[in-house]
């Protein structure tokens, strides 16, 4: 496990590890110590379970769910005293397109054939009901990297306009961690699948195909094939989203060992050329599919609330956590409802819970402290990909992003975990709230499976606003609780996305509460200063 080092990452003010950068007094320090009391295992707990009760039907996007969730956060944040974040209005409306895929195609590439789900999945962003590719030329395109700051670009000097790009999966450090490429096993945007399609998008290809492996993946060919069938769902665009890449798929490693054998090449080989440096190669042969898909626009909401600050009101701290879940099947027996207790109830907690807190204080933080409560995470980070692309607070008045998703029902932690540490100077910050609960930072435990990238802080970094998620570790405080963390596990881990994501009266509340007050301080310390956290020089992000 990685510790922290905090030389890595400049100091911000020289106070700040003094007596917290807010508390010029001690009457200053006890309004700090009431209002970080305040946040309790009982309200946690509460909100919790009234969010994951069955009332909320699942908390699916533009369901009766949606309205029930919804009633309840802006009834909340009016009670704490809150002003709307949207002008006179709590909401913001967030247009979402799902497309349903035929499972009637196939994609030819050469000599074969691949069939839907079992050597290939292909689906569209464009609001099409028909997309065809045909007899477009094939091109393998390494990681399809284009990163300046690593010196690194898989299409340079070549031209992929209405041709179909094969690309690996993850990013050239994976592989090859001590080679100095990258960030080594830890996963960079670059090797995320959506980061594959953006690039091909911005290339001019016209079908971006990516080849499955599962370790860089870090999951199976079954989660592809499940998870990129049915209804996918993506922002409505006023282009239609027609300067996306026409196609975007995926082949199983079988697949693409075909394709290269067919063009005299062994996939291993070109592999291991592609992670040595910039690489790119024709395969000599021709794609072509088709895909027919049914379309439906709907239109869910963003919830936003503001503490204006007492002294620059303009400028703010966001928090942010996602409140919808997977709703209710009724073609199921038995329990229909996936009620979300851990995934995301407990960040919705924790949201609330914080934001009284901010109330208990005499005086308001200097900066106002925002709290954006998002729709549509489940379907690919979509109410806040839609915030950050429409942002109600300007993006260069929005300090830092705090984000709060599944939080941790283990019980409580020696240490905190990082998700993408050494990102930015926020990470200062958190140390010095983790030194008040003697507790240190560590690395999340797969960096390589690329979290950083797979919730709603992702939004907000992509557009250049520091963003933090951390939250419970990986060492329990006590045996006590290390038997309680085992046994408790094993249900969390088994009812991922399941129906037996429910409240359960037995769950640890203390280790909710740790990190609700860890991430109070952070965010009242970045509101009472007048610093700017920057990106650290490593991170793939920067101010714009």
């Amino acid at each position: 496990m990685k510790k922290i080092q905090l030389a890595a990452i400049p100091l911000l003010s020289a106070t700040l590890f003094a007596c917290g950068v807010s508390n010029d007094n001690k009457s200053s320090e006890n309004d700090f110590t009431h209002a970080y009391q305040s946040i309790t295992d009982a309200t946690l707990k509460a909100h919790t379970k009234t969010l994951s009760s069955d009332e909320f039907e699942g908390r699916s996007p533009t369901s009766k769910g949606e309205q029930v969730t919804l009633d309840y956060l802006i009834r909340n944040f009016k009670e704490m005293g809150y002003q709307p974040g949207n002008g006179n209005s709590y909401l913001q409306a967030v247009n979402l397109l799902e497309m349903t895929a035929s499972a009637d195609m196939a994609m030819t590439i050469g000599d074969n054939r691949f069939e839907y789900k079992k050597g290939m999945i292909a689906s569209t962003k464009r609001e099409q009901s028909q997309v065809s590719v045909t007899d477009s030329d094939v091109v393998f395109v390494g990681f399809g990297v284009n990163a300046p700051e690593y010196d690194w670009n898989d299409y340079a000097g070549l031209d992929v306009k209405g041709k179909t790009v094969v690309i690996l999966v993850n990013d050239p450090g994976f592989e090859n961690p001590d080679s100095g490429k990258f960030q080594g096993k830890t996963m960079t945007y670059y090797g995320r699948w959506t980061y594959k399609y953006e690039e091909a998008s911005r290339q001019g290809a016209a079908a971006a195909i990516i080849v499955h492996e599962t370790a860089p993946a870090s999951y199976g060919w079954s989660v592809v094939a499940n998870s990129w069938s049915g209804p996918q769902y993506s922002l409505v665009s006023d282009n239609g989203n027609a300067d996306r890449v026409a196609i975007e798929g995926w082949l199983s490693n079988d697949a693409a060992k075909k394709v290269f054998a067919d063009a005299g090449l062994d996939f291993a080989q070109e592999k291991a050329k592609a992670l040595q440096g910039p690489y790119h190669k024709s395969l000599k042969q021709k794609a072509s599919v088709t895909v027919n898909s049914t379309m439906k626009k709907s239109v869910s909401q963003n919830v936003i609330a503001t503490l204006p600050g007492s002294e620059t009101p303009d400028e703010h701290v966001i928090y942010s956590a996602h409140w919808d879940h997977l709703g209710k099947d009724e073609s199921k027996d038995g329990d229909q409802i996936y009620n979300g207790a851990h995934d995301n109830a407990t960040g919705t907690a924790t949201a609330l819970t914080i934001a009284k807190a901010f109330k208990e204080l005499n005086v308001a933080p200097k900066r106002s402290v925002t709290f954006l409560i998002v729709t549509a995470e489940e379907q690919g980070l979509l109410g806040s990909l839609y915030y950050a692309e429409h942002p109600i607070i300007p993006l260069d008045k929005t300090i830092a992003n705090l984000n709060m998703d599944a939080m941790n029902v283990l019980g409580r932690t020696k240490d905190v975990s990082v998700v993408g540490m050494g990102k930015s100077e926020l990470e200062t910050y958190l140390a010095k709230a983790a030194s008040r609960q003697n507790r240190t930072l560590t690395q999340e435990s797969r960096p390589e499976a690329g979290s950083y990238y797979r919730s709603d802080h992702f939004s907000f970094a992509k557009q250049g606003v520091p963003a933090l998620y951390a939250k419970g570790g990986d060492t329990p405080i006590d045996e006590q609780t290390a038997a309680y963390k085992k046994r408790a596990k094993v249900v969390i881990t088994g009812c991922y996305h399941q129906v037996c994501d429910q409240f359960r009266e037995n769950w640890d509340f203390s280790g909710v509460r740790e990190d609700s007050q860890l991430l109070f301080e952070v965010g009242y310390d970045i509101a009472q200063s007048t610093d700017w956290p920057k990106w650290s020089a490593s991170s793939e992000f920067q101010r714009h």
